[in-house]
C-alpha cells in the first residue's frame, strides 16, 4: 500500500462525503423522495462494501485465498455503481455538480484499482493468511471512514424502508369534482403543485395542455400536450379552464433588488400572456384560476384573516396584489376569475418543509424566533382538490384562501414535526440572527406569518381531508 494509493483513497473519501451530504442529503433530499427507494438501497449496499474495504485495507493484510474476497467486493462495488448510474438516469434529473462529481469519482476509482490490483495479485500468490497491518494515522483515518460509510449505509437502508410507506395515493381521485372530459391549460406544470395537478387531471382522463420550459426534461404523465409558449396555441383551441401557477420561487434566495424584480416580473409577464391568449381564443375558457398567496394580507400577528380582510403594505402584499391585478382583465372577456391565495404547502417532494426535514431528522430542528408567529398551511393533495373544486363550482370567484381550517403557531408546527419524526425540536434560531441574515425575506416569510381561515372554501362545500397538522404529517411522513 503506497502513499500515492492512500492519497487517492483519501480523495475518493472526500468526494464521496461531498456527494453524500451536499447532493444526497441537502439538495436532492433522496431520503425523502419515494421515487428513490431503489437508489437508496443501492447506496446502502455500496456504503457497506466501502466500510468493509476501509477496515481491511486500513488494518489488515490478506494473502492467498482471502484476496479473492477483497477482489470480489471491488467487482461488486463496480457493478452496484453501474446499476446506480442507470437508476439515477431513469428516476431523477441529476444536477450538473453531481454528474461532474460522479465522473471524478469514477476516474479516481479507476486510478485506485490500477495501483491496488497489482498489490492484491502479489498477495494472492502467497500462502493464505490474515495479518495485522497497523499503519498509525492512516489506519485511524481508515477506521473513521469505515464507521462513516457504515452509518451512511444504515441510514440509506432505514430511509428506503421509510419511503415504502410514504408512497403517494393515486392522483386521479384528486379531481373527482370536475365534469368529464375537461381540457385544462396549466402553467407552472412541472412545479411542486402543478405536477401533482397534472397527474390528477391526466389520471382522471382529462386533457392537459402544459406550458413548460423544456419538453425534453418535463417529467409529466401522458397523455399530455406540451408547449413552450402560449403563442403555439391556435385561436380555435378548446380550453375549458386555465390554472396559472407559473412564477419564480420566492423562498429559494434572499430578496435582493434583482431577486424581487425577477419574482414580480415572472408572474406579471406570464399572467399577461395568459390574458392575451384568452383575448384571441374564439371560445373562451369558463374559468381562470390564478395563483396568489396569503402574503397578500401582509403581517397581522394574531388577527384572524378571511377573504374579506384588508391588507398591510409589504413586499409580499405588493407581489400578490400585482399578480391578482394582472389576472383581473380576464373577467372583461367573460371569464370567471379566482385568485387562489395559497398558504404554506406541505409535501415531501417540494415546498418549504423540504428544508426542514433533514435538520429535524438529525435532531437539529426547532422554532424560529419566538415561535408565536402563525403558519397557515395546506397539504398538497388538498390544494389540488381545492383547485378542482373551484373550477367545478361556477359561483366561486374572487379571492379564495387555500389554507387548512386550523392554522398553528410556529412553535406548534415544529413540535408536531418533531413528534412525527420522533426527534426533539429544541434548537431555537434567534429572530435577530434571522433578520440580520435574511432581512425582509426572514421578516415576512419566517417570522411574520398570517392566521388565515378558508371561509369561502368551507362555505362553498369544500371538505378538507386534512384539517389538522397531525393528520397531514401522518399522511405524508
Amino acid at each position: 500500500m503506497t502513499s500515492m494509493l492512500w492519497i487517492l483513497i483519501a480523495v475518493q473519501v472526500a468526494m464521496g462525503v461531498f456527494d453524500t451530504f451536499y447532493h444526497h442529503e441537502l439538495t436532492e433530499r433522496l431520503a425523502w423522495r419515494p421515487s428513490q427507494r431503489y437508489e437508496l438501497r443501492l447506496h446502502g449496499l455500496r456504503n457497506m462494501l466501502y466500510a468493509f474495504l476501509f477496515l481491511v485495507l486500513g488494518w489488515l493484510e490478506v494473502h492467498g485465498i482471502f484476496v479473492v474476497i477483497v477482489i470480489a467486493v471491488l467487482v461488486a462495488e463496480i457493478v452496484i455503481t453501474l446499476m446506480d448510474f442507470v437508476e439515477e438516469d431513469m428516476s431523477r434529473k441529476l444536477p450538473a455538480t453531481e454528474r461532474i462529481n460522479h465522473t471524478l469519482l469514477a476516474i479516481n476509482y479507476g486510478a485506485i484499482l490500477v495501483l491496488l490490483l497489482p498489490v492484491l495479485l502479489a498477495w494472492a500468490f502467497e500462502p493464505a493468511a490474515i495479518t495485522s497491518a497497523y499503519g498509525g494515522p492512516l489506519s485511524i483515518v481508515a477506521a473513521a471512514a469505515a464507521v462513516g460509510a457504515g452509518l451512511c449505509g444504515l441510514r440509506d437502508f432505514a430511509a428506503s424502508r421509510r419511503l415504502t410507506r410514504m408512497t403517494s395515493a393515486p392522483a386521479r381521485g384528486l379531481v373527482e369534482k370536475l365534469p368529464e372530459w375537461q381540457t385544462v391549460l396549466v402553467t407552472g406544470a412541472t412545479g411542486f403543485i402543478g405536477s401533482r395537478l397534472v397527474a390528477g387531471l391526466t389520471g382522471a382522463g382529462h386533457q392537459v395542455i402544459a406550458l413548460v420550459r423544456n419538453p425534453a426534461k418535463a417529467e409529466l404523465p401522458p397523455p399530455i400536450t406540451l408547449i413552450t409558449s402560449l403563442d403555439q396555441l391556435p385561436a380555435d383551441t378548446k380550453i375549458d379552464a386555465i390554472v396559472n401557477l407559473a412564477g419564480e420561487p420566492i423562498g429559494n434566495g434572499l430578496w435582493t433588488e434583482a431577486k424581487r424584480r425577477t419574482i414580480l416580473d415572472s408572474r406579471i409577464a406570464m399572467t399577461g400572456d395568459v390574458i392575451k391568449l384568452i383575448a384571441r381564443l374564439e371560445r373562451k375558457p369558463a374559468v381562470l384560476v390564478s395563483g396568489s398567496a396569503i402574503g397578500w394580507y401582509g403581517l397581522w400577528q394574531d388577527q384572524v384573516l378571511t377573504e374579506s380582510a384588508k391588507s398591510h403594505a409589504c413586499f409580499s402584499h405588493e407581489l400578490c396584489e400585482a399578480w391578482e391585478n394582472a389576472a383581473r382583465p380576464a373577467a372583461e372577456h367573460g371569464v370567471r376569475v379566482v385568485y387562489l391565495r395559497i398558504g404554506l404547502v406541505i409535501g415531501t417532494e417540494g415546498g418549504f418543509i423540504t428544508r426542514m426535514l433533514t435538520p429535524f431528522e438529525f435532531g437539529l430542528g426547532g422554532p424560529l424566533g419566538s415561535g408565536k408567529q402563525w403558519m397557515s398551511w395546506i397539504e398538497r393533495d388538498d390544494l389540488v382538490r381545492l383547485i378542482a373544486h373551484v373550477i367545478a363550482k361556477p359561483d366561486i370567484s374572487g379571492p379564495v384562501n387555500a389554507t387548512a381550517p386550523i392554522p398553528v403557531t410556529n412553535l406548534k408546527f415544529t413540535e408536531e414535526l418533531g413528534r412525527r419524526l420522533h426527534r426533539p425540536a429544541v434548537f431555537r434560531i434567534p429572530a435577530a440572527l434571522l433578520r440580520r441574515v435574511g432581512g425582509d425575506f426572514a421578516n415576512e416569510l419566517l417570522l411574520g406569518g398570517q392566521r388565515v381561515l378558508p371561509n369561502k372554501a368551507l362555505s362553498n362545500g369544500f371538505v378538507f381531508r386534512h384539517e389538522t397538522l397531525r393528520s397531514a404529517f401522518e399522511a405524508i411522513l
